[in-house]
């Protein structure tokens, strides 16, 4: 159970510092970012991978902190970088379950 508040306090404190982060990349108002960000999606795969597949309380963690960190920026910004991580963690999850990896 505690490590379940760990997993939420954590990705609430990566949301928080991505939007900080993504408010002073981003300055203008609301404008969809149209480009793909490889840097936030390389973020995005290792956040949720760490998150659903590493079995450890300190890595999830982490992983959760990276995730939320994606997550977290301003509406219209980074959401195409967390399906895309998210897809990845899932097919990876998906195949070690399956016993392919």
């Amino acid at each position: 159970m505690l490590d379940y508040m760990i997993y939420i306090l954590v990705f609430a404190v990566g949301s928080i510092l991505g939007l900080l982060y993504s408010y002073k990349l981003h300055g203008e108002p609301y404008v969809v970012d149209t480009e793909f960000n490889v840097l936030l999606a390389v973020v995005s795969v290792a956040g949720w991978c760490l998150g659903f597949l590493s079995g450890n309380i300190i890595l999830s963690a982490i992983g959760f902190l990276l995730a939320g960190f994606v997550m977290g920026g301003r509406p219209g910004y980074g959401r195409r970088e967390t399906a895309v991580g998210l897809i990845v963690a899932i097919v990876a999850y998906l195949l070690l379950k399956c016993g392919m990896l």
